[in-house]
């Protein structure tokens, strides 16, 4: 009976909040898109260093607070320190960024298109249509970002033990291949791909769920009102939070093991693996060390979470296409 009653409501709130693929000028959304996405992952980098160095090293580092890393990097680093690898990552993500975004766009509206004559409430809809298109849009980017965070993290952890030294994203590329080959630059790529594109389907469905319920629990979808922008921002903020809660819980171990995986050299005979890395980190710290850098992560995550829905939403409305 519920479920009558819920798929029965009109979903105004949720169609006010959600602007469909078709209704975007494209250029202006890649634009304006690599601007306000560029300023937000300045704002998050130091966050992303601190979680890969705790990740990383054997050193005290890894048994230091968040903070407490932090500050020991300024100590030693300056600023600098705390943005190694962000001009690497600023650049490269723009062409991969066109990629993820305009993939998880066009398999949204896709599904939501595939499942309008499905019996089923429209937050669960939402949420499978948003779940679907996150996987996807990680799957086909994976195959850009791969590269790019394996460079980018070598930058990261520059001095650490078990690192070797790069002068530079061109250093790092030149060393890699001169040791590993092509493929060591898609070092985690298999573990990436299949532990990513499920933690990006679960983000974007918890996000499109949350930000139902939030909808239903403030009374839109039963009458005519539309809600405000500052409504608008807050419910996508909040429901972005939720999801990048509900994400970092789940993901930080894989993502220890991955960096680590991405980042160190020194695991005796024969090429890096999975098993290799996550027998080493069992031997040294436990089922604790699975969790390192879950503070930042946790700190970046929600961030990331809340600063990178409000930014997308509003990439969206500043590109409207002006009929």
């Amino acid at each position: 009976m519920a479920t009558e009653t819920e798929a029965a409501a009109p979903p105004l709130a949720l169609a006010d909040a959600e602007i469909k693929w078709d209704r975007l000028d494209k250029t202006r959304f890649h634009i304006i898109g690599a601007i306000l996405f560029t300023a937000q992952s300045a704002l998050l980098h130091p966050t992303v260093v601190v979680k890969t160095r705790m990740q990383v090293a054997h050193s005290g580092v890894s048994q230091m607070r968040g903070l407490s890393v932090f500050r020991n990097i300024l100590r030693n680093d300056g600023i600098p320190g705390i943005f190694r690898g962000f001009g690497t990552s600023a650049v490269g993500s723009m062409p991969g960024r066109v990629l993820c975004l305009t993939s998880l766009e066009v398999s949204k509206d896709m599904m939501l298109k595939y499942t309008e004559e499905v019996d089923m409430p429209e937050a669960t809809r939402v949420g499978v249509a948003n779940a679907v298109a996150g996987m996807l849009s990680n799957l086909v980017s994976c195959v850009y970002f791969v590269p790019l965070d394996v460079i980018c993290q070598r930058l990261m952890v520059q001095g650490l033990p078990g690192t070797t030294y790069c002068n530079g994203p061109i250093d790092v590329v030149r060393k890699v291949i001169k040791s590993e080959g092509f493929r060591g630059l898609y070092r985690g790529f298999g573990l990436t791909a299949l532990t990513q594109s499920p933690a990006s389907a679960l983000w974007w469905g918890a996000y499109g769920a949350a930000q139902h319920m939030i909808w239903r629990s403030l009374g839109y979808g039963d009458d005519m009102e539309k809600p405000s922008q500052s409504e608008m921002i807050t419910v996508q903020a909040s429901a972005g939070m939720v999801a990048g809660a509900c994400s970092t819980v789940i993901t930080t171990p894989i993502d220890t093991v991955k960096t680590r995986l991405q980042t160190m050299d020194n695991f005796g005979v024969g090429r890096p693996s999975v098993m290799k890395t996550i027998k080493a980190l069992l031997k040294a710290e436990g089922w604790r060390g699975f969790y390192r850098g879950f503070g930042p992560r946790f700190l970046n995550m929600s961030l990331y979470g809340t600063t990178m829905i409000v930014t997308y939403e509003l990439i969206k409305r500043l590109s409207i296409r002006q009929n």
